[in-house]
């Protein structure tokens, strides 16, 4: 009855208001009377109408900037995909990306295209949209800098740091004496055109530097906690440097900049000594998840808002303002943790690609069409590595390191990444760089950025100490070594009883390693060793309560599927234990679709289906870092579909191939080690004529009698296989049951699905 008078009430009021309404808009035609009202759509046609709105709703700069943004973000995730898989932080793939969509290659092959995409008029919306993006990178930047980290090392850092900067500064000023006369602007002034030309010379990319450190497993050692201080140091530098050079350029001479440089003094002031202090109040009572509500929020943007602003009108642009906010923060690593991630994701991902986009799009390698600027720019190349990569090395070596980690501090500290796009567009847009020291100079930010990392592996293969993925201890080949790696702590927990109940009568002999392996791009160098400690904590709890020697492993990464791979081949390991993790293409249409789109792109498939592995996992509901994982690891992979797994003690095990003979090793572990209880299922008839399996099964009968029972039932009852604990079955058999749509797949408890 309730039903039937809400049903008749909608029927009603949308019946009565949709007729009132019509009523209205027919009386209003009356009121056009007189108005001069002139309409065409008539002999236009419907269709026309259509299509010029749609053409009109296309050309709207909203769309445009929409249909931008969509494509920037396409196309950076695709280059910092590929830059990632050849061992390149994500950001020179990033910065190709920009320079690809822009005149470089899209412009000049596909000129249609780039103007209808990027139409000049569009490009202002671009640059500010991309600035407010900057804004807030830059204040994440000054939030990731450790200010305790750099008091308490700030000697050493500091001369390495300072030096690093004078040497290639002066050295970038002492090129600027060459070049300035053919490349420099007209209108400009040496002293600007010389020092933006030092300054860019002398910056450092603390970020990325930060990323490769800790996607190389050094930021625990003395070179890893050197290099990020003198990074850190270099950050805060050379941003106050260039405030300096901005307000010079911007006064028109030193004695006019002085001006802007004392309001500047001013505003750091203001800064340290009572902004800084009230929001290190509002942070103490602030600082967890829960307290930091909306209002608490508005408060630090509005710093950074204002901080920005008010740098902007003194003259020192608007990023350094965002820097400085960043670097005032409290600074309790929870509060900037929780902080970061609020503003992180929404940069990084959306709006900084647009920066690298709008870079692009000015930098035109075709105005490189001549022999002698090119090697004018090999010039630039050479000039920025020796003041840079040599400057910070002999520093190093000076303050006291061995000859290995100060190259290896120089190598690092050349990586100049975002923060030398920064600097270059600074200075593009104050009309002191032409576009062909532009292009130049992004191209050499390109080129020191790429050969870190290459230098870095050079320089340990000279010194004969190439850094081991995994620790020495693993390497101990007497063991029956079982490495699981999991992404929560939870998955960790269960993954573990699992290993403990394959091993535990056997400690002394088994070694179980837990691996946690995290984005290098969501971690931040204050609040690793937090991170790693808060991550392992419930795992070695449970290893406690399971009386379960572990070794723990911690890294970052910027490739979890291959690192993961690589550790266990190179530790050798005996079995490698894993999660399922759930596909975001799987269970709905457009899913499915995007799937299949990404099969296609994505070059590890198409290797795989070239290689005939893809074909282990059609139709199987495996994610593609699992595919992944399976394909490449030399030894045994075991596949957990967590439903709650609480105890191993009843294991169901179907037996579909003569091929899935090895899961009675499995079984014997888990009856010798944890007294379990094994049904095995003789699905089709192999065991009868399957001398090995007959063999380990009569063997387990004899020393545990009662442990296991071979069934031949065909019909798997639902009440049996809630009974169970955990199903083991064969990579193989899996497949052809996924493939049969077996019902009583739906049943079925935890799923161990095992690679032999």
């Amino acid at each position: 009855m309730k039903n039937f008078k809400s049903t008749f009430f909608y029927i009603a009021i949308i019946g009565v208001f949709s007729s009132l309404m019509y009523w209205i808009i027919q009386k209003g035609k009356v009121l056009e009377t007189g108005r001069n009202i002139v309409t065409d759509r008539i002999e236009n046609g419907h269709w026309n109408d259509f299509r010029d709105s749609m053409v009109h709703n296309l050309k709207h700069p909203l769309a445009i900037l929409l249909a931008q943004i969509v494509t920037i973000i396409l196309v950076a995730r695709f280059f910092g995909w590929v830059s990632r898989k050849i061992g390149q932080p994500s950001v020179v793939g990033e910065i190709i990306a920009g320079v690809v969509l822009g005149p470089s290659l899209v412009g000049m092959y596909w000129p249609e295209f780039s103007a209808m995409l990027f139409p000049k008029e569009s490009l202002g919306n671009l640059q500010f949209l991309s600035q407010i993006g900057l804004i807030l990178f830059m204040f994440v930047i000054g939030m990731e800098l450790d200010l305790k980290a750099l008091r308490n090392k700030a000697h050493d850092a500091v001369v390495i740091s300072h030096a690093s900067i004078i040497i290639p500064f002066a050295l970038g000023l002492g090129l600027a004496f060459f070049i300035y006369q053919s490349f420099a602007p007209e209108g400009i002034e040496f002293i600007s055109f010389g020092l933006f030309l030092g300054i860019a010379m002398s910056i450092t990319a603390f970020p990325v530097l930060a990323r490769i450190v800790q996607e190389r497993g050094i930021h625990k050692t003395r070179l890893g906690t050197i290099a990020i201080t003198c990074a850190a140091a270099d950050d805060i530098t050379a941003w106050c440097i260039l405030a300096a050079v901005i307000a010079i350029v911007k006064a028109g001479s030193f004695v006019s900049s002085l001006y802007i440089i004392g309001l500047a003094l001013i505003y750091v002031l203001i800064m340290l000594k009572v902004v800084r202090p009230f929001l290190k109040r509002v942070g103490d009572l602030k600082a967890t998840r829960e307290s930091l509500s909306k209002p608490v929020v508005a408060i630090f943007f509005l710093t950074l808002l204002l901080s920005a602003y008010v740098s902007e009108i003194i003259g020192i642009h608007a990023l350094f303002g965002a820097f400085m906010a960043g670097a005032i923060m409290p600074e309790s690593g929870k509060f900037r943790n929780i902080f970061i991630e609020k503003v992180e994701d929404v940069s990084v991902v959306i709006l900084l690609p647009l920066f690298f986009v709008f870079t692009g799009l000015r930098t035109q390698i075709g105005l490189l069409n001549d022999p002698s600027l090119w090697k004018i720019t090999g010039l630039i190349i050479l000039v920025a590595v020796v003041g840079k990569f040599f400057g910070s090395a002999l520093a190093a070596k000076f303050v006291g390191q061995n000859w290995k980690d100060s190259l290896s501090i120089g190598a690092l500290m050349n990586t100049r990444g975002l923060m030398e796009l920064v600097v270059l567009n600074i200075g593009y847009d104050l009309g002191v760089l032409s576009a062909e020291i532009f292009t130049m100079m992004v191209i050499m930010a390109l080129v020191t950025t790429f050969m870190t990392g290459p230098a870095l592996d050079l320089i340990n293969y000279l010194f004969k100490s190439k850094t081991e993925n995994v620790p020495e201890e693993i390497s101990n080949k007497s063991k029956y070594k079982i490495l699981l790696s999991f992404g929560d702590a939870e998955k960790g927990k269960t993954l573990l009883k699992i290993a403990n109940s394959l091993s535990k009568k056997q400690d002394s002999s088994t070694m179980i390693t837990a691996m946690h392996l995290s984005l290098s791009s969501e971690l931040h160098s204050f609040d690793v060793k937090d991170y790693e400690r808060d991550t392992f904590l419930p795992v070695i709890a449970e290893s406690e309560n399971l009386n379960q020697k572990i070794i723990t492993l911690f890294k970052a990464s910027n490739d979890i599927d291959s690192d993961i791979v690589e550790t266990a081949n190179q530790g050798e390991y005996d079995l490698l234990l894993i999660g399922l993790g759930q596909s975001i293409f799987e269970g709905t249409l457009l899913g499915k679709v995007l799937g299949f789109t990404t099969r296609i792109i994505n070059p590890d498939r198409l290797i795989d289906k070239f290689t005939g592995k893809e074909g282990l996992f059609d139709n199987s509901p495996f994610d593609e870092r699992t595919r992944q994982i399976v394909t490449k690891s030399k030894m045994p992979v075991a596949i957990l579909i967590n439903k709650e797994l609480e105890d191993v003690n009843s294991i169901f095990l179907p037996i579909f191939s003569n091929q899935d003979a090895f899961l009675m090793s499995y079984a014997q572990k888990l009856i010798h080690n944890n007294g379990s209880q094994v049904t095995v299922l003789d699905a089709v008839g192999h065991i009868k004529n399957n001398e090995e399996i007959r063999e380990n099964i009569r063997s387990i009968e004899q020393n545990a009698p009662n442990h296991i029972m071979v069934t031949t039932e065909k019909t798997i009852k639902k009440e049996f296989l809630e009974q169970q604990d955990l199903m083991i079955v064969s990579l193989e058999s899996w497949k052809k049951l996924v493939d049969s749509h077996s019902i009583w797949l739906n049943n079925t408890p935890s799923v161990l699905i095992i690679k032999p």
